[in-house]
């Protein structure tokens, strides 16, 4: 899925050079809640941790969090022990939190330490606005503590902060729907408690009657992301639907991008991590007591990886959805007894895969599993490359271009000039991620048909020495 307008513009300012000129830029904890000195990255101003309920997802939120200190009185400095604390079940030594960040020019590392029963390192913090969101955000109005006296007693509106036209505009755009205003309310019983009011087709609701993902975008939007500061939201995509997901995501594109600042942000979703460049998105997956992170991942990816639905045999991993119908149409050509027993799972970066491949080298992996590499990759550890020596849209189009393009006129229901001149026009672009699409276009079909059948008569035309060693690999991974 190509991104968002919103983060393409972030992407082409982060890679421009400027700004952000705070950047916490990597972590490592040991000795908390599973985490053995494991790095994570933050390679993009927006990243999504993604895993497993209990890989540590939260806890480095949290970590992350403690990391600063407040830059002024008005701001919330987080302290390690407001998240990890000692209790009669839980007591917590020998644990680190080390940090690498950026501040203009100047890169640096730090550590909050605690050695036996003290947090040491705190007073060295660098400063910087946090805003930490966490799971209590999704809390009802009415059950929160002090909320229930307001509801209970006779109140009016003493003050309220009216929302501006602009931010009256981004809540209207994440939630689909017109509202005639929106603020933050006081009543006369409580100076301090604010409630959340906006008002629809003339109706007003308060927090204590809107829905819980409606007052939570409602909340959330009322407060301005901290201008070059750090910004860690749990579960984003908690209470709202997927078209709201992206919507969100697309409007902290826009917000990073103005103000400089710094988002992580924590998610079961695949529609959060499709709004996301690959870079942007981190798996924690923890395989027999051990964490491994993982960047680069494909919503494909994590989603198998937190399914819990019966699994074929055998894991057939590949870069992404154009090798996914690549290797079928070969395997179901060349070894349709092992196809139906095999799920092709597209991951993601070709780094990724070479991670992956690591895994698989050690046993590290939950199923039986090959990892695929395109072919223009070089040879790597428990990775099989597909066939051809090149990614697979030039080895196709380049084959069939070969063979005067085969039978595929007949397939895609095209004259034979159509085809022909569709396909070798598209070889004319630099990049080869755009032939299939152009191609489709220009004979006006679909472009995954397109491909499908493409793949279709190159696999036909392939014989069985040429694609020995994928199945091979294949045949190999198979208890």
């Amino acid at each position: 899925m190509a991104l968002s307008d919103s983060m393409r513009r972030l992407d082409r300012q982060w890679e421009s050079g400027n700004g952000w000129p705070k950047r916490l830029k990597w972590m490592d904890l040991t000795g908390i809640r599973g985490w053995t000195g494991q790095r994570v990255e933050f390679p993009f101003p927006i990243v999504a941790i993604s895993g497993e309920n209990g890989s540590g997802k939260t806890t480095l939120l949290q970590a992350a969090a403690c990391v600063y200190r407040a830059e002024d009185e008005e701001g919330r400095t987080w302290f390690p022990s407001d998240f990890f604390p000692n209790t009669a079940w839980d007591t917590l030594s020998s644990a680190t939190i080390a940090y690498g960040y950026r501040e203009g020019a100047t890169h640096d590392s730090g550590s909050l330490r605690k050695p036996s029963d003290r947090w040491l390192g705190q007073p060295d913090r660098r400063m910087r606005k946090v805003l930490y969101s966490g799971l209590d955000r999704l809390q009802p109005v009415g059950t929160q503590v002090g909320y229930a006296r307001i509801a209970k007693n006779r109140h009016n509106e003493q003050s309220a902060h009216l929302f501006d036209e602009a931010r009256l505009g981004r809540l209207a755009e994440v939630l689909g729907r017109h509202y005639d205003y929106a603020k933050s309310a006081l009543s006369d019983i409580d100076e301090h408690r604010e409630v959340p009011v906006f008002s629809r087709d003339d109706t007003p609701f308060s927090g204590f009657h809107g829905g819980s993902g409606e007052t939570t975008i409602l909340q959330s939007m009322r407060l301005d992301l901290p201008r070059y500061g750090l910004v860690l939201i749990d579960e984003i995509e908690s209470s709202l639907h997927p078209r709201v997901q992206r919507r969100i995501m697309r409007d902290l594109a826009q917000q990073a991008r103005e103000r400089e600042c710094q988002v992580i942000v924590s998610t079961h979703s695949p529609f959060i991590l499709e709004e996301l460049p690959l870079k942007a998105r981190i798996y924690i997956m923890d395989t027999m007591g051990q964490k491994e992170i993982l960047t680069g991942v494909s919503p494909q990816f994590a989603m198998t990886q937190m399914d819990d639905q019966p699994h074929p045999e055998v894991e057939l991993y590949v870069e992404d959805n154009i090798a996914k119908t690549f290797l079928a149409e070969l395997l179901s050509r060349h070894a349709g007894e092992l196809f139906s027993r095999c799920a092709i799972i597209p991951y993601g970066s070709a780094n990724l895969g070479m991670a992956l491949g690591q895994m698989v080298e050690n046993n590290r992996l939950p199923r039986p599993s090959v990892v695929f590499l395109d072919g223009d990759n070089g040879p790597a550890l428990g990775c099989t490359l597909l066939p051809g020596g090149d990614a697979p849209e030039r080895v196709v189009f380049g084959d069939l271009k070969a063979a005067n393009w085969g039978d595929l006129w007949i397939k895609v229901g095209r004259s034979v000039a159509v085809v022909i001149d569709g396909c070798e026009r598209a070889m004319l672009l630099g990049d080869h991620h755009d032939w299939v699409q152009f191609a489709a276009d220009y004979m006006r079909v679909g472009g995954d048909s397109l491909w499908h059948v493409m793949c279709a008569e190159w696999a036909q035309r392939r014989n069985a020495e040429s694609v020995r060693e994928v199945v091979e690999a294949v045949v190999r991974a198979f208890p």
